[in-house]
């Protein structure tokens, strides 16, 4: 699959045909800066549920690494993005603490793909998310959230500490900036396509997908 990371394959349009519109999940662990991403990015005012950190929820969720972390996402983060003429993506952010994630299951019908953001500070915890879009079968990149101070690894390290295969793309972003955001969502976009074309091409040719 040479066109997982770069494909310039686009289906014919239709002339006048309104744009696709694609639903994307935001994901990975606590505090790892989905709130953030999505609103960066987000072309309208970003619905959040974020809640005010409570002792319980401190002390069921360790703060290691996350210390100047104050509110926590309880349900869901929601916005909007027209990604060119032809892609508007509505983006849903889920929830990172571990009591939450009964709510992946319904926040994930019908999404065709997912970013799942890694801080390097704590790596193991986008092992759940990465585990659950796997299992799934949901198509899905890495996005290293840059935190300052943070250490900085390469995509191939990064790759080989998550346990990914060749075909997921790992991409460096900064959640802050809607520039580095927008990046990582056409990465994914194009990831999106390319399988969508190996995938036709396998069926057209006969061979198992």
């Amino acid at each position: 699959m040479a066109c997982v990371n770069d494909c310039d394959t686009h289906a014919p349009e239709a002339v006048g045909a309104p744009p696709a519109t694609l639903k994307i999940l935001v994901a990975g662990g606590f505090g790892a800066g989905k709130t953030t991403f999505v609103g960066a990015v987000s072309e309208i005012e970003p619905l959040s549920t974020e809640e005010l950190l409570s002792g319980v929820g401190a002390s069921s969720d360790p703060l290691h690494g996350v210390e100047e972390k104050t509110t926590t996402t309880v349900a869901l983060d929601f916005g909007r993005i027209t990604l060119d003429e032809r892609h508007v993506l509505y983006l849903f952010g889920t929830p990172g603490q571990h009591r939450f994630w009964f709510l992946w299951e319904e926040l994930c019908a019908g999404a065709l793909g997912a970013v799942v953001l890694a801080d390097t500070r704590r790596l193991a915890d986008c092992f759940p998310a990465v585990d659950f879009f796997e299992r799934r079968g949901i198509a899905f990149i890495v996005a290293v959230n840059e935190f300052d101070g943070g250490h900085r690894y390469g995509p191939d390290e990064v790759r080989e500490a998550v346990g990914l295969g060749p075909e997921v793309p790992v991409v460096q972003c900064d959640a802050r900036l809607a520039s580095s955001g927008t990046g990582a969502l056409a990465a994914l976009v194009r990831h999106l396509l390319c399988m969508s074309t190996a995938s036709s091409s396998s069926s057209e040719s006969g061979e198992p997908l």
